[in-house]
């Protein structure tokens, strides 16, 4: 992967619907390249695939926070299914350290929140947990979004 390619994955990653033209306008290249560099990444992998992101996605919830799971023996997937069943779990992330998960937790009141922390605690195989309140978020979201 050369600077253009990064350039055209920036581009992408601002508006993943921008026109081959928009692309080539704003890389300073012509059409035919930008179709020919995207093709290419694709075939690599460098570019797994494209989503669309919709207003709940992006909408931040008053109540955001990070917990942390240290789960028992080889109960990790079971783990994994239960939290996935949880609507205030956005995502959940495998990790290494003392901690074996990363749960993201939003809801819509601190009642909610505790309600989901206690729910992911009750669940078979949670040994410990941590919990840290996300405060600020200081990445812009993306434009186009």
């Amino acid at each position: 992967m050369d600077d253009l390619d990064s350039r055209l994955i920036a581009e992408l990653r601002r508006d993943g619907r921008a026109s081959l033209s928009d692309l080539a306008h704003a890389l300073g290249v012509t059409r035919t390249t930008v179709r020919a560099r995207l093709r290419r990444l694709i075939e690599r992998g460098e570019v797994a695939g494209f989503t669309v992101l919709t207003r709940a996605d992006v909408a931040q919830a008053p109540v955001r926070g990070l917990m942390m799971l240290a789960i028992e023996g080889r109960w990790t997937d079971r783990v994994m299914a239960r939290l996935g069943g949880i609507p205030e779990v956005g995502a959940f992330h495998t990790t290494n350290g003392p901690w074996d998960l990363i749960v993201e937790v939003s809801a819509e009141s601190l009642e909610a929140f505790d309600e989901a922390l206690f729910a992911i605690r009750r669940i078979e195989g949670v040994a410990r947990s941590e919990t840290h309140l996300l405060l600020s978020s200081r990445r812009p979201l993306r434009r186009g979004v």
